[in-house]
């Protein structure tokens, strides 16, 4: 898996050419149009600031959300003014990704100079991966570079159909995502711990059965526990549980061995909320009309052990119901468990992340994913189609 795909080196000098990026600018907005998290377009900054470094003109292109058609309230223009903060220069803003306007707005660009244009989902065939859309797309640069690791596993006409109308490239995000994420499945240093968590079983089932052979530990938590726990023959009482999925759950603990870590106690709530009363029980003794919504103290305090003797950690899903504070010890003690480590230590997902960053940990832990469900698709070891169609180095 390690990445043997031409890289930005690979395009030649720069100086004067327009090089249309890829980018993963698909980030929070809140109902006035605020960005409340900028981590994916600080994760572009290396790439954007190399290539002005070189001299190119920089056309970068994104998705954001789920349009339809043209929707303001997600529109990429809040993420120019939050990039041009943060490389201290003007970013101009081009109000379609395509057309003539588009067009004359990257040529119009100074070297080192920087446009964002306008959300690609505002046009259907974006998710069509439509040969004529993305030879629009093609007209706004003379390179392509992809560096949005995010949106590799998707098809779509800016990841995938535009590579074949442009020498094209991974950006350094992508080489970095691919170094860190490939190193897991082709290299690990041992002992090597994967902690998955989650709601469903069969959003990670791929994952565990990609990674089961590979892995010293594999920890579970979230609500695709208790799907094991059925599996086993244990009474959930209202928890989350899969029964489409118990006969793969007890697959893979029938080929698990000691390998698989299961929680062996919960915090249950008798009812799915914040105010919910709560308490620490055996995972063999949740009762009727309550609901495991967190790993317990005996159980982070097994998983705590088992990451210190880690030399790699790969982390992705909460252990438990994180949106609520009553419920969210769990993630919170698994990543001070995992920033406290001396393993190289990965993070992907949404609540993983999260975690991490609102402990003030993120300078901790060696690499954090901007993947999500790439992520997890490059971890079940499948081909991601934006990384499958850049040139192979001779």
């Amino acid at each position: 898996m390690a990445l043997n795909k031409h890289t930005i080196g690979d395009l030649g000098a720069l100086a004067g050419k327009r090089a249309l990026v890829r980018v993963d600018f698909n980030v929070p907005l809140d109902k006035q149009g605020r960005i409340t998290d900028d981590t994916r377009i600080r994760g572009a900054q290396p790439t954007i600031q190399a290539l002005r470094t070189a001299g190119a003109r920089v056309i970068l292109m994104s998705h954001l959300g789920r349009p339809k058609s043209i929707d303001p309230a997600q529109s990429l223009k809040p993420t120019a003014t939050r990039l041009s903060e943060l490389i201290g220069t003007e970013v101009a803003f081009a109000d379609d990704c395509v057309g003539e306007r588009a067009v004359l707005a990257s040529r119009a660009l100074a070297d080192g100079g920087v446009l964002v244009v306008e959300n690609t989902r505002y046009h259907k065939e974006e998710e069509k991966n439509d040969p004529a859309f993305a030879k629009e797309l093609a007209e706004l640069g003379d390179v392509y570079i992809n560096d949005a690791f995010g949106s590799a596993h998707r098809a779509h006409a800016s990841t995938e159909a535009v590579a074949h109308f442009l020498p094209s490239a991974a950006g350094l995000l992508m080489e970095k995502e691919i170094a860190f994420l490939g190193k897991v499945l082709d290299a690990p240093e041992r002992p090597l711990v994967a902690i998955l968590g989650g709601a469903k079983i069969s959003d990670k089932l791929p994952v565990i059965q990609n990674l089961l052979p590979l892995v010293d530990k594999l920890l579970i938590g979230g609500g695709m526990a208790n799907t094991f726990f059925k599996a086993q023959g244990l009474q959930m009482g209202d928890s989350l549980v899969e029964e489409s999925a118990l006969d793969a759950a007890r697959t893979v603990l029938a080929a698990a061995g000691d390998k698989l870590m299961l929680p062996i106690d919960a915090t249950v709530a008798d009812k799915f909320a914040a105010d919910a009363h709560h308490k620490v029980v055996g995972v063999s003794g949740v009762e009727p009309g309550w609901r495991i919504l967190d790993i317990g103290p005996a159980t982070i305090a097994a998983y705590s052990a088992a990451v210190k003797t880690a030399r790699m950690v790969v982390w992705n899903g909460p252990m438990g119901v994180f949106e609520m504070p009553a419920f969210a010890l769990g993630t919170n003690a698994l990543a001070h468990a995992v920033a406290d480590s001396a393993a190289i230590s990965i993070v992907g997902g949404g609540d993983s992340v999260a975690a991490i960053e609102q402990a003030g940990l993120a300078d901790k832990i060696t690499h954090i994913s901007t993947g999500g469900g790439a992520s997890l698709e490059f971890l079940e070891g499948k081909t991601l189609p934006g990384i499958a169609v850049l040139p192979d180095k001779a």
